[in-house]
């Protein structure tokens, strides 16, 4: 089963997406994209590290997530990526950002039995961005989180703590 949950900045849908993986049998494995690039960032992950139950091993993804994902294909009971923005911002910076989602939605094309969270921000809901680079990511993740949710089997959005099955 492949799920999307989508949600704006700090409203719950890491904590969503953790709920399943706890739930699920193992072996499990969380996928990790932020890179620490800032003290407040950096805090952010020694927090969610410090949630998360040491027994999971977690696998940081740069711009290459398929690879990660394939590699974990078959060998685990559940996946979680948190998050697609992250990632996405890190692809953006390769010299070949398209082939980067490219791979990733081959990749779930070909995904199989084993469940797969990709937890991912929903950035359009706000007022237009000011400058042109943030409304190409704002477009592009957009379309990538359009493309996941066509191959989602379920898809949640959570907002304040609650989530809204969409799918």
């Amino acid at each position: 089963m492949i799920a999307l949950i989508l949600g704006g900045e700090k409203s719950g849908k890491s904590d969503f997406a953790l709920e399943y993986l706890l739930a699920a049998p193992e072996p499990r494995l969380f996928v990790a994209t932020g890179k620490a690039l800032d003290p407040a960032f950096r805090a952010q992950i020694q927090r969610h590290r410090q949630e998360r139950p040491t027994d999971i091993p977690v696998a940081e993804a740069g711009a290459d997530l398929a690879s990660v994902l394939s590699a974990a294909k078959g060998r685990y009971a559940c996946v979680l990526v948190d998050a697609l923005d992250f990632w996405l911002f890190a692809c953006r910076q390769s010299p070949d950002p398209d082939g980067h989602v490219r791979a990733l939605l081959a990749c779930l094309d070909s995904w199989g039995e084993s469940d797969i969270f990709l937890v991912s921000a929903e950035i359009g809901l706000g007022p237009i961005a000011a400058t042109s680079e943030t409304r190409a990511f704002v477009r592009a993740l957009g379309e990538l989180n359009r493309a996941v949710a066509k191959r989602a089997d379920k898809a949640w959005l959570v907002a304040a703590g609650l989530p809204l099955q969409l799918k």
